[in-house]
């Protein structure tokens, strides 16, 4: 979706009509469901539909958030104008959601091969030394005891555990699709230290620009919002969220309900604040996000400095 997004931009912003940025597009296209998508959306376009109207009928394609953006657009006559917008937006995001993801290969990597490195020592090398130990005779020390006792089981239940190990994965999944266990979750994982920050961050910096690009775009602020809260991860700041929006409808505007909410930074609430008495509030929300953005960057490479000798120390001692 994002590379299309930047394509047709490219293409409409060259003066080509939209039917025809279609055509080239299929033609271009090496992804044989993208060319069929693409072929379904100039058959609507062609046939008279709207371009949003044309997006909406594929269903799981297009975000809520991408189709009003694109009839904010389409209304005000500058849908390549949003269009690159809309590809600014996707591949901020992006590199948002990939730092997140690249500081987490480092500990996964590491964890694994730990893990594997003491499935290994339990169930092929301390049975050699048990054996020895047996011929000797000797009484031995409850360390090495425990040793051989878990190399033991481990050996004999290996399969309880992995199925233990599963049951465990699908009962979290199943606690996360329930609206109310997923809210206990998120309000933990929201008071976690470090963890919490770092996800309050990033929920900040989705919200603020997410907001500000929907009000850029002559979006309302009440629709935004509502379409805002759906983007959310956390559940706890949705809620909140919706709080807002309520508030809102009561000619509250929107700082001071998200300092009541209390789960929003004060930094991002008084910039907030500020857009909203200068009359420049989507350039404060982008500002903000950019902000978060940043201390997001901060927050992951701290916490990976602080994780990477913690997990070598306690891994090794572990093994040790």
């Amino acid at each position: 979706v994002a590379v299309f997004t930047q394509e047709l931009a490219t293409l409409l912003k060259a003066g080509l009509p939209l039917d025809r940025c279609l055509e080239i597009l299929i033609g271009l296209s090496a992804n044989e469901p993208v060319r069929v998508l693409m072929g379904q959306l100039r058959a609507d376009v062609r046939g008279g539909s709207a371009l949003s109207k044309a997006m909406e009928s594929r269903e799981g394609v297009f975000t809520r958030f991408y189709l009003n953006m694109i009839r904010a657009g389409e209304a005000g006559g500058a849908l390549d104008v949003v269009l690159q917008r809309l590809t600014e937006f996707m591949e901020r995001s992006r590199e948002l959601r990939d730092t997140v993801k690249s500081a987490l290969i480092y500990p996964a990597i590491l964890v694994g091969v730990s893990v594997l490195s003491v499935a290994i020592l339990l169930m092929w090398v301390v049975p050699q030394f048990s054996q020895m130990f047996e011929e000797s005779g000797k009484a031995l020390p409850l360390a090495t005891q425990i040793v051989i006792a878990a190399g033991d089981g481990v050996r004999s239940y290996w399969w309880l555990m992995v199925l233990g190990g599963f049951s465990v994965y699908i009962w979290f999944a199943r606690q996360l699709r329930e609206p109310v266990s997923r809210y206990r979750w998120d309000r933990r994982i929201l008071g976690l230290p470090l963890v919490g920050d770092l996800v309050g961050k990033l929920e900040v910096a989705r919200f603020s620009r997410t907001l500000g690009t929907l009000i850029g775009n002559g979006v309302s602020l009440l629709a935004a919002i509502s379409i805002v809260k759906e983007t959310l991860g956390n559940s706890v700041m949705a809620d909140a969220l919706g709080e807002v929006a309520r508030q809102l409808k009561e000619g509250k505007g929107l700082g001071q309900p998200l300092m009541e909410a209390g789960l929003f930074p004060k930094l991002a609430v008084h910039l907030v604040m500020v857009g909203e008495e200068t009359g420049r509030l989507q350039e404060m929300l982008i500002r903000i996000a950019d902000i978060y953005d940043r201390e997001v960057h901060t927050s992951v490479k701290r916490m990976l400095a602080l994780m990477e000798p913690v997990l070598i120390l306690g891994l090794g001692l572990v093994i040790g």
